[in-house]
This record gives C-alpha cells, sequence and structure tokens, in this order.
C-alpha cells in the first residue's frame, strides 16, 4: 500500500555550489523542530554523509539506480516514508551529470527537485540557469530554486528579478564563512575532524531560517508529498547464515574512515561479528578471523601509521596466519612497503604488499565500476588521487559500468595469498556471494 510522505531532491548546476550545506540546513533546521529526518544521498559517496547523519540524527544511506539498485532504493525510501516527517536526498556532481543522473533518480520515484546555485558571479544568468534546469527534460518536477553565496541584499533582488517565475524563488543565503563545510582533495572535511561541526550546522540552519526555504510550515511541505508504493518491494535477499561465526575485524578512525553503512548491515546480515579498531592508536588487532581495511586518508596520517610497529606486526601475524584481507584504497596503500606523499617524502609502511603508493596533485582515477568475483559481480566506484606501482601482476580488472567508457585498464584486483587488494570501493550488497569471497579462506578468485 503506498505511503505519503514529503520527500526532496537536493541537486545543482555542478558540484560545489553548496548542496551538502542546504540539504545538512534543511535537516538540521526541521530535526531541531522535532521532526524526524531521513536523509539520502545519491550516488557514491563516503563524506557527505557523515555531516548528514549529524544533522539529521539518522543514519544515511546511498541511493543509486545501478550501484545499489532499483529495488533497494525503492526499499529505502519505502521505509522511511513509513516514519519519517520528511524525506531529503542529496544529488550528485549537476543535476543531470552520471548515468544514470540525480535527475534519473528523482524522476523514477517523483521527487521533487530544489536546484541551489552558487550566485556570486552572476545577477540575470540566474535566471536562465534556473529556467534551464527546470525545463531541460519533460516531467521532471520542481520545487524552486535557492540562490547561495549571495553578496548582499540588492545582490538577491536582482537575482529574483531574473526568475521568470517568482513563485520558483525559495530565497538567498547570504556569503558567509561560518557556513561554509570545508574541503580537501577526496572531498568534504570529516565533521569529528572539527571541533565546531555542530556550530556550523546550526549556523547554516538559521540562515535557512531567513529564507522561504526555511519558513516552509508542515503543511507547506505537503507540496512535496510522494507516494512510495510498498507493494512488490521485498526485502534485501542476504544468505543468511553464510558469514555465520565469522568475526571481521574493521579498520576504523581518521586513516580508514571509508565505510558504506549498507555493507555494515549487508556483512552482519549474513551472521558477521564486526569488531573496530584503529591502525593509528591501537598497538594489535582484536581477535579476528578476517580484516577489512577501507579507504580513507593514510596520507595524512603516513607518518603516525608507519610509527606504530605493534600494529604493523600484528597485521603481519595475521597474514602469516593465512587469514583473509580485504583492502581496499586507502587500505591498500597501507599495505604496500612504501607510501610517498606529494611533498616527497616516503614512509614505511606494513610491507605486506611489494611495491608502494604515491601521491598524485591530479585525480588519478574516478567513475562506477565493477568487478567479477567467484560467486557474482560485486558493483561499486573508484576514486583516488595516489597511484601504485607493484611487481605483483593484476589477477583480474574492473569493468566500466553500463553505459561507462574507461580511460586505460580497469582497477586492479591484486591477490597475495591471504590478501585481496585494490582501489575499487565494492558495495556488498550488489553481490553478497562475491562479497563473502572477500572473507573466507580458501576461495579462488
Amino acid at each position: 500500500m503506498p505511503t505519503s510522505c514529503p520527500a526532496i531532491l537536493i541537486a545543482a548546476p555542478a558540484s560545489g555550489q553548496g548542496k551538502t550545506t542546504v540539504a545538512c540546513a534543511l535537516a538540521r533546521l526541521h530535526a531541531r523542530q522535532g521532526r524526524r529526518v531521513h536523509v539520502f544521498k545519491c550516488g557514491p559517496d563516503f563524506l557527505d554523509p557523515y555531516w548528514l547523519t549529524l544533522a539529521s540524527g539518522s543514519a544515511v544511506h546511498q541511493l543509486d539506480l545501478w550501484m545499489t539498485g532499483e529495488a533497494d532504493c525503492a526499499q529505502y525510501l519505502h521505509d522511511a516514508a513509513l516514519e519519517a516527517d520528511l524525506i531529503i536526498v542529496e544529488g550528485v556532481m549537476g543535476l543531470f551529470d552520471g548515468q544514470p543522473s540525480a535527475a534519473d533518480l528523482a524522476q523514477r520515484f517523483g521527487l521533487k527537485v530544489l536546484t541551489v546555485i552558487d550566485a556570486s558571479a552572476m545577477a540575470g544568468t540566474f535566471g536562465a540557469l534556473a529556467w534551464g534546469l527546470q525545463h531541460y527534460r519533460a516531467g521532471l518536477g520542481f520545487a524552486g530554486v535557492l540562490a547561495n553565496q549571495v553578496a548582499s541584499s540588492g545582490h538577491a533582488a536582482m537575482l529574483e528579478n531574473s526568475l521568470r517565475d517568482p513563485a520558483q524563488w525559495l530565497g538567498a543565503l547570504m556569503r558567509n564563512e561560518a557556513l561554509t563545510l570545508p574541503e580537501r582533495h577526496l572531498g568534504l572535511v570529516m565533521n569529528h575532524e572539527l571541533g565546531d561541526a555542530m556550530v556550523r550546522l546550526d549556523a547554516a540552519a538559521n540562515a535557512l531560517t531567513t529564507t522561504r526555504l526555511g519558513q516552509m510550515t508542515v503543511d507547506d511541505l505537503q507540496a512535496w508529498a510522494v507516494d512510495f508504493d510498498g507493494s512488490g518491494v521485498a526485502g534485501q535477499d542476504f544468505p543468511a547464515g553464510t558469514l555465520q561465526g565469522l568475526t571481521i575485524a574493521v579498520a576504523y578512525d581518521a586513516a580508514f574512515c571509508f565505510l558504506y553503512a549498507a555493507n555494515i548491515c549487508c556483512l552482519e546480515a549474513m551472521g558477521a561479528k564486526l569488531v573496530y579498531f584503529s591502525p593509528l592508536r591501537d598497538s594489535a588487532l582484536p581477535p579476528c578471523d578476517a580484516l577489512w581495511l577501507p579507504g580513507g586518508y593514510p596520507e595524512l596520517h603516513a607518518e603516525t601509521l608507519a610509527a606504530n610497529l605493534d600494529m604493523k606486526a600484528s597485521i603481519t601475524r595475521h597474514v602469516q596466519a593465512a587469514k583473509p584481507v580485504w583492502a581496499e584504497c586507502g587500505g591498500m596503500m597501507a599495505m604496500f612497503d612504501q607510501l610517498t606523499l606529494i611533498d616527497g617524502k616516503s614512509y614505511s609502511m606494513w610491507g605486506i604488499l611489494p611495491g608502494g603508493a604515491t601521491m598524485q596533485k591530479r585525480l588519478a582515477a574516478l567513475g562506477p565500476q565493477q568487478l567479477e568475483l567467484t560467486g557474482g559481480t560485486l558493483r561499486g566506484h573508484t576514486f583516488h588521487y595516489s597511484t601504485c606501482a607493484t611487481p605483483l601482476q593484476a589477477t583480474s580488472r574492473t569493468r566500466a559500468a553500463p553505459g561507462r567508457t574507461l580511460r586505460g585498464e580497469g582497477e586492479a584486483l591484486y591477490v597475495s595469498g591471504s590478501v585481496k587488494a585494490s582501489y575499487f570501493h565494492a558495495w556488498f550488497a550488489s553481490s553478497p556471494a562475491a562479497a563473502v569471497g572477500l572473507f573466507l579462506k580458501n576461495t579462488d578468485d
């Protein structure tokens, strides 16, 4: 039976326009008013969800018609509608960028689109851009447009007057560094790295109250209501008990923090017990049968990682005991002999895999990809600023997502003893049977 709930997709003409700030501000504003807010992130992203979770007070999951799958999206939206007062979906890149795009997701589920435009260097063109985004694709519902990085009330008036349809104006956020969420090479700075993370979110929410968007009442939100049909939406089919009795140690700290909540849920649904540890602070692995080293920022903590010789010895013993390791992206970088930074400084890492990783000034790889393993094909993506050089031969390589092309070869999967490593970030629920093979002994990929 359909379940109705106000739902909005927050998009922009490009990255860097401020859609994460606006999504966080809107979530924080309504959460502060006692409403139950569920937020989703469109497309692969590890960093925005940390801020969105802090703002909304609830876990944030990804929605992607290809990577997570249409059925998964339908299930999450329907389940959220059963208990939420407001659903917010933050888009990815520009509204029509990617295959599938945020616009594709909005159209598939009937979500209206709220566009955020950085208007700092424009006036009348604001109206043309808003009009183009609204009318570029037939059948895409629009909720309005919000101007960001506005210089003054006079500037805001020019922007509003440039719109052909005044009803589309949702207000202006003035230029204010206190509202900015800081960034680095892989995206937003983690919220726990800032002592004033909640202060920033509250400041953004307060600023939003000066706009028409921030002044919407519960009744006003009903203009965004969507009927999410739960009929035919089946729960994710995980092979229950496949990992029963298996304890997986998961690295989780400032250096290794790129974890999808859905990947955790997938492993636990198959019976695994997850225990967390910090390669930065701890001296040994917790008792475990398998090890998961996710991506993150080992390059920012290379000196500390190199100095923790006790942890290096503990991981070495784990590998020597032929216990499985899945090391993805940043996790793989730490497994090499060396890690070289942009300034040329080189640090000795864990020495499990021969060779080294070197940071680059430019993005080395980006995009949705898939990896064939025994048991199935894992969907996922790649996003990294380093390259690696190793005498190991790739056991296999990723392929581009359907409709996409790769520049050069796909990401290598390296297998050395019980270790599997790749720059590829896997979405476990896309093939639970394949994900199992990353954590069990004696699998032959």
